[in-house]
């Protein structure tokens, strides 16, 4: 493995605060632009069709290219790529702070998303590398600390941004914390290597992409079109298909070449932490997701909060999260991924549930706070074990790959449950019989005429993530035992003493 000696000897938790710092600015642009949203529609002039993919052009490509670009650091080194994507994400959040029409708004956002999705899987690679065995749960519990932080807080720290600036500050805020992180890359990132030559498999990224692609823009569009027709042939349900086909054209291509350096070597499979824990990582982004949604339109539409009074009300479940993940992380070597992901996931579970249950229309916004810790002590004993425990029996040959497939599966969760809880947001809404107009500018008013319906489509859609963390709990049942800790062996009795021992007796 080619190493860059001076670096790698460095303080690992300074590359690690270097890596959180770039991640958490990634996975917070996921969800930061929900709460600006009416000012970003005010500001740019942006129909709703626009106003959904400035946060969808993000998520899209961040998911779809994650299998490519997890190969990337293993082919150039994870420190080039980590840069790289740093640099690119960087530059397109300056850009998407002067951007003056939706359509350039959508396409920086697409350029934010590559560079993130050429930056994530690094970071997990890198850790590996890193830190010894013994102190990677607690490294990865800090990692995933800063994930589950960062996925609930882009509300938190949009709002007080559009509260007490302006929209465009929601992108201007990445430029001097991506600069002081290109510093830091440079500075403390080892540029470890594997030394091996790696295919970047063209042809296999391009059947992933459009595979992914697809399937992504059916999620995000289907409710748009009534899960129906797009134009003349073309429907949400054949794009599905064709995604689905594409995706398995895929399958078939990673098999035939299992030989030559696939995207995706199967062999990762055969860890039965890693299969188990990458479902539970999409599990988890779908429930985070899935609860970030509802409890938006819930505090904004219901109980007439401003976007910097609504990110505080979500501040309670991703702070205690913070301090709950590193203590997980390195509890999971000792006490295995089943008994911290199965209650983990179970108390998730209750704390949506007990949101949802006092969520009424007449509550008061402190209602919602118990609901909200116990949903943060859940989030923080499952983020970081199943990080943990998807890397723990990976090669440092395949750590970039398996990270670049670890992350996939996390952002398809998020992707199909923002388009889930949205698509039953919707349902919900027009079952209850609120009307269009206002089920499309719920973002922006209060509309109490129609608190009580906008209230129950909002505790539809928790019930739901509660509903996919009790099928996770029941996953996790699958996770193997931890491996036995050899015990120090005896010193052996001299045989002569025992002898006589037994004479005497």
């Amino acid at each position: 493995m080619g190493t860059d000696a001076p670096k790698a000897q460095r303080n690992p938790w300074l590359v690690l605060a270097v890596l959180c710092a770039s991640f958490f600015m990634t996975l917070l642009d996921t969800t930061i632009v929900t709460i600006a949203i009416p000012e970003m529609a005010a500001g740019l002039g942006a129909s709703l069709d626009d106003i959904l993919w400035f946060a969808n052009a993000y998520m899209l490509v961040f998911a779809a290219l994650l299998l490519l670009s997890g190969r990337l650091g293993d082919r150039f080194g994870a420190q080039r790529a980590f840069t790289a994507g740093l640099a690119i994400f960087t530059v397109a959040s300056a850009v998407c702070g002067f951007v003056d029409t939706p359509g350039q708004m959508i396409a920086a956002r697409a350029v934010q998303g590559l560079g993130a999705a050429v930056m994530m899987p690094q970071t997990l690679a890198l850790i590996s590398a890193v830190f010894p065995a013994e102190r990677r749960g607690a490294a990865f519990g800090v990692w995933s600390a800063v994930a589950g932080l960062a996925t609930v807080a882009g509300p938190t720290v949009g709002g007080a941004l559009v509260s007490g600036l302006d929209w465009r500050w929601i992108f201007f805020i990445n430029v001097p914390i991506g600069l002081a992180a290109l510093v830091g890359a440079f500075v403390v990132v080892p540029d470890i290597r594997t030394g091996q030559q790696t295919s970047l498999d063209l042809p296999g990224a391009v059947l992933s992409t459009a595979g992914l692609s697809l399937i992504v823009y059916g999620l995000i569009e289907g409710q748009r079109y009534d899960w129906g027709t797009i134009k003349s042939f073309l429907s949400i349900p054949l794009v599905l298909v064709l995604g689905v086909a594409l995706l398995g054209l895929f399958a078939l291509h990673q098999r035939a070449r299992q030989d030559r350096r696939p995207l995706v070597p199967f062999e990762l499979f055969r860890s039965r932490r890693f299969t188990v824990s990458a479902m539970l990582g999409a599990m988890l982004l779908f429930g985070s997701i899935g609860v970030l949604l509802p409890l938006t339109l819930y505090l904004q539409s219901v109980l007439g909060l401003s976007a910097g009074e609504a990110g505080l009300a979500l501040v309670p479940g991703p702070l205690v999260s913070l301090f709950v993940a590193p203590l997980a992380g390195n509890a999971v070597g000792r006490l295995g991924g089943r008994k911290l992901l199965v209650p983990g996931l179970l108390i998730f579970g209750a704390g949506i549930a007990l949101t949802a249950a006092m969520a009424h229309a007449d509550s008061s916004v402190w209602a919602i706070i118990p609901g909200q810790i116990v949903f943060g002590v859940g989030m923080g004993l499952v983020f970081a074990p199943t990080s943990t425990l998807a890397m723990q029996e990976i090669p440092l040959r395949l750590t970039g790959v398996a990270s670049g497939v670890f992350t996939t599966f996390r952002q398809i969760g998020a992707v199909v449950g923002a388009a889930t809880v949205g698509a039953l947001l919707q349902n919900r809404l027009a079952a209850e019989g609120v009307p269009e107009q206002v089920r499309q500018q719920a973002g922006r008013l209060t509309a109490s005429v129609y608190a009580d319906g906008l209230t129950n489509a909002v505790r539809s859609g928790l019930y739901l993530t509660v509903a996919v963390a009790v099928v996770g709990a029941a996953l996790a049942l699958l996770l193997p035992p931890p491996a036995p800790r050899p015990e120090p062996e005896a010193p052996a009795e001299p045989r002569a003493g025992a002898d006589a021992a037994r004479a005497v007796d």
